[in-house]
């Protein structure tokens, strides 16, 4: 079935862009269409349609059961096919989440959110990515005595849902609860647990499965406006969709002693298809660096 607000007219889709009035499936288990779907309706004139039975968490889990092979981008790309391969659709899109020690900021927690467009009838593959700088991701250790009010009025309980699993299992494999959203299911979660653990410990976190997280289902959102941004975006050389930021350089001059820096100078744009590269400069229009980010001035 088609998700979001119906099939868009086509002649007014027509404005939108190559892919207006097409179909492509979005596969996830988790209500990702929901964030994504009427972006892609409203930006790109996409249809969305889902695919039923796929079981994408057999190609990662949050919790570990299933360990993600490959990259966070092989990832996304293995979901799209499973989802082509259900429906027969040239089209597929999925996405694909990484959350733990913030890439640029230490001592905080972050996530990168990755979308990809497989396009099986151009033979492209376009994918976008964002950081998110305030996730809620959050975990804690505790005993059945815990007073845990803290910890959840901090991470938004019950909004935003639990998984309780014991905090050391050992080699033996121990339950695991997911999407707790009220005491009453907790508090035996975390029971159970504790009593399955070497320590006596529960280790409680945040779940980061969309439809049991607002927060990141609101990053998806976000996240779906630049991914059309991005297909949108035609290479200049051959027309292809999806050209954009593919790498940066580095090596702004030093307003001081003229040297490279470690700051980004250009930005590198690129096609997903024919290999066209263009350096376009900074977007904030800074010409040179600060001494501090100098390895001549502040070695």
């Amino acid at each position: 079935m088609s998700i979001g607000e119906g099939t868009p007219d086509v002649t007014a889709a027509a404005r939108l862009g190559l892919y207006a009035g097409q179909r492509c499936v979005l596969a996830t288990m988790h209500g990702k269409e929901t964030a994504i779907a009427p972006v892609l309706l409203g930006r790109l004139g996409l249809v969305v349609t889902s695919a039923p039975n796929i079981d994408t968490d057999a190609l990662g889990t949050f919790t570990g059961e299933f360990p993600r092979a490959g990259t966070i981008r092989e990832a996304a790309v293995a979901k799209a096919r499973l989802g082509m391969a259900a429906t027969g659709l040239p089209l597929g899109i999925a996405s694909e989440g990484s959350y733990g020690p913030h890439p640029h900021i230490p001592f905080v927690a972050g996530g990168i959110e990755l979308m990809v467009l497989v396009d099986d009838t151009r033979q492209i593959v376009v994918s976008e990515y964002l950081v998110e700088d305030a996730p809620v991701f959050d975990h804690a250790f505790a005993d059945p005595t815990d007073e845990l009010s803290v910890f959840l009025d901090r991470i938004g309980f019950p909004e935003h849902a639990l998984i309780v699993m014991a905090a050391d299992a050992g080699q033996a494999p121990g339950p695991i609860y997911k999407g707790l959203r009220n005491r009453r299911d907790l508090e035996p979660a975390i029971a159970r647990c504790a009593a399955h653990s070497r320590d006596g410990r529960a280790l409680i976190q945040t779940d980061m499965r969309a439809h049991m997280n607002p927060t990141r289902m609101a990053t998806l959102r976000r996240l779906a406006g630049r991914f059309a941004e991005r297909v949108a975006a035609l290479c200049p050389a051959c027309t292809m969709p999806g050209f954009g930021q593919v790498d940066v350089e580095t090596g702004l001059p030093c307003e001081a002693c003229g040297a490279p820096s470690i700051m980004v100078r250009h930005r590198v744009f690129g096609c997903v298809a024919c290999g066209h590269r263009e350096t376009r400069p900074r977007p904030d229009g800074r010409t040179h660096a600060d001494p501090g980010h100098c390895p001549i001035c502040n070695p």
